[in-house]
């Protein structure tokens, strides 16, 4: 079946257009509640949503989409995206929704649905909701006196705060760290301050003043420039980014230098192998991580399996075989031990539990390997198959040739754009250059065919 509205993250697109209307999310609520159906019990979903405009239009339209279909829901207002996997599962709930478009500007918006264990939906469990989209829904309608009732639910925040904090060893706190989070206007911006104070730190705020418009805007995991400046005026220890709904994290080291997934991807693993903590000799991310973690990886007695691109692949490859660390270069870690998604805060709190065991900076706990050099080019087409043309397969196809073993190319159609991403590393930077030009040539050429 070709899917029609969710993409790798759920459905996301421009707020207040299709196929983010209130109309469909209404739908989208009936169909997922009959989805989940399942038995005679008073059936609930949990709602949660990040700071955008957007959401108040989305969240009711939701509501009466559940309800109508006889489900109760529980509206926990603006918390993180692994806070609503986290809570559905505490809830005991059958779904959970979490309503955000992530690192997108406000006028997008989304709706990610949780299954009961607080996983993303499998490709099958989708197909069924979208095959109901398509159906006339009101002859299974619930009756009046089956409706479901919607409440908001009072200590959302405070029970994420403590779940957060427990990640870390009891005898470990963050007294003596200057930490600036830059909550990016999202869905953090009151959890995050305050699980690092009440662990110890001295915290300094950014983007914590939401008003519906400045989500992600010059803030946050995608712009981390202000990060940046200020651990430097403020002499910080340490500064955390998180993205709007915050399951992804970008750490900044004392000296205002990024650090990206792939290297506290590495941290942590190296900490945990030491502590024994890894269910696997190995992690799982995607097919955008750097060459050099994987090579760091295996220095180390580790292994590096690769997906394709969206934590939900990493998650399926971790359940299905038993590893508890993975994640994304964009800063999407999972950490199954804790989460069941990616979640920025546990992640950025396991660095900080391994800066303050080794008793080092930052910038050294968190440079564990050299990056290959990586271009990434994006090339926008109008229609059709770029990459089945004969003139780009045979462009792919030199490149990687050229390269050999010495570098590779990942070259894939965007999930939500009409783009060829175009990925190439290689220790040679000059021959990658070369490389990446052909292929993005051959691609323009065929565009203008």
């Amino acid at each position: 079946m070709t899917r029609k509205f969710f993409g790798t993250d759920g459905i996301r697109g421009r707020a207040n257009a299709w196929p983010i209307t209130p109309d469909l999310a209404m739908k989208v609520g009936m169909a997922a509640g009959l989805v989940f159906t399942r038995g005679q019990h008073r059936h609930r979903v949990v709602i949660g949503k990040d700071t955008r405009l957007s959401g108040y239009m989305i969240e009711t339209a939701l509501v009466a989409g559940f309800t109508s279909v006889g489900v109760d829901v529980a509206q926990l207002g603006p918390v993180p995206t692994p806070a609503v996997a986290m809570l559905t599962r505490s809830l005991r709930a059958d779904i959970g929704v979490m309503i955000s478009a992530s690192h997108n500007p406000f006028h997008d918006n989304g709706i990610k649905i949780f299954g009961p264990d607080g996983f993303k939906l499998s490709d099958e469990v989708e197909a069924e909701i979208e095959a109901l989209l398509g159906e006339d829904l009101s002859r299974r309608l619930a009756s009046p006196a089956k409706l479901g009732r919607a409440k908001r639910i009072d200590g959302a925040h405070d029970r994420y705060v403590e779940f957060a904090k427990r990640t870390l060893p009891r005898v470990l706190n963050l007294e003596g760290m200057r930490v600036v989070v830059d909550c990016g206007n999202g869905a953090a911006y009151k959890v995050a301050p305050e699980a690092l104070w009440e662990l110890g730190a001295e915290v300094v705020s950014l983007g914590v003043q939401p008003d519906g418009f400045n989500i992600n805007k010059d803030c946050g995991s995608t712009a981390p420039e202000a990060l940046c400046n200020k651990v430097r005026e403020v002499r910080a220890d340490i500064g955390i980014a998180l993205d709007g709904d915050a399951d992804r994290v970008i750490i900044v080291d004392e000296k205002g230098a990024v650090v990206d997934g792939d290297q506290l991807m590495a941290v942590v693993a190296e900490s945990w192998q030491k502590e024994n903590r890894l269910a696997v000799p190995g992690i799982v991310a995607t097919v955008m991580s750097n060459l050099g973690l994987e090579r760091y990886l295996a220095g180390i007695g580790l292994t590096l399996e690769r997906t394709k691109v969206g934590d939900r692949y990493v998650v399926e490859h971790m359940r299905a075989h038993g590893y508890n660390v993975g994640g994304e270069q964009s800063g999407h870690i999972i950490l199954s031990d804790f989460s069941t998604t990616g979640d920025g805060l546990v992640s950025a709190l396991q660095v900080l539990s391994v800066v303050k065991t080794l008793d080092q900076p930052v910038s050294q706990v968190c440079s564990r390997f050299e990056p290959v050099p990586q271009i990434l080019r994006n090339v926008r087409y109008r229609d059709g198959d770029p990459l089945a043309r004969d003139v780009v397969v045979k462009a792919i196809d030199a490149g990687r040739d050229k390269l050999g073993r010495a570098g590779r190319l990942v070259i894939r159609p965007s999930g939500t754009e009409p783009l060829i991403r175009v990925m190439g590393e290689a220790d040679d930077a000059q021959l990658l250059n070369t490389v990446i030009d052909d292929i993005v040539d051959a691609l323009d050429r065929s565009a203008a065919a």
